[in-house]
């Protein structure tokens, strides 16, 4: 079994919960709040600063110039890509975009969310720096390829580009680019150092859930 395989059958619970967790069902369903889809908004905006951040880090731990081309790839799609889901949200709400990234600040969990993924990258190794990065894409292709199978929305969907976005080939077929990294970094290292990816994934994962329960409680401190 690949690593990434071990690593999924492991996190099986958390990706179910997150499918099931009432903020994405409500991106399903369309029927979050304004205030919820702000303050989501609001905080994924600063949690992508800092993903970039990471990858960033990342890059100084790659080993090639291939390695160093595909973080620089990802990092750009994190900057430019990513407004779109965005933007779609905020249509939604009827809120401006440009207007939510005033003044805004970690709530809580963003802010652990944060801390967990830099602390990976600044002392961790490569192998650390992709495993803690990985559940972000790994989880948001998940959730929209279930919400496409299991609710089957169409285009006049208020928020189907965002559903789109995250289901679409190009996603997958980044996750998969991904993965494969992952498993032949994995291939070649210690038990201790796929021990140390293995926490660092966990731990992404678990805080892929609690951002939605942030998003969807309207966490604050």
């Amino acid at each position: 079994m690949r690593f990434t395989e071990e690593l999924r059958r492991e996190a099986d619970p958390i990706f179910e919960a997150i499918r099931n967790h009432p903020f994405v069902r409500g991106i399903a369903e369309a029927f979050l709040s304004p205030a919820q889809i702000t303050h989501y908004v609001q905080q994924d905006y600063l949690y992508l600063s800092t993903y970039a951040k990471v990858y960033s880090l990342g890059l100084a731990k790659c080993r090639t110039r291939e390695e160093m081309r595909d973080f620089h790839e990802r990092i750009g799609f994190i900057l430019n890509a990513e407004v779109h889901p965005h933007l779609t949200l905020c249509r939604f709400a009827n809120v401006s975009y440009e207007a939510l990234q005033q003044g805004a600040s970690m709530a809580p969990t963003a802010h652990h969310y944060a801390s967990h993924m830099l602390v990976c990258a600044q002392a961790g190794t490569l192998g650390d720096v992709l495993a803690t990065v990985l559940p972000c894409h790994w989880t948001y292709v998940d959730l929209a390829r279930n919400i496409v199978h299991r609710d089957e929305p169409t285009k006049d969907h208020p928020l189907y580009e965002w559903i789109e976005f995250y289901a679409n080939d190009d996603m997958l077929f980044g996750l998969t680019a991904l993965c494969r990294w992952i498993d032949e970094y994995a291939e070649r290292t210690s038990d201790e150092d796929r021990a140390s990816m293995q926490e660092a994934f966990l731990v992404s994962c678990h805080m892929e859930r609690r951002f939605f329960e942030m998003a969807y409680t309207l966490e604050n401190w």
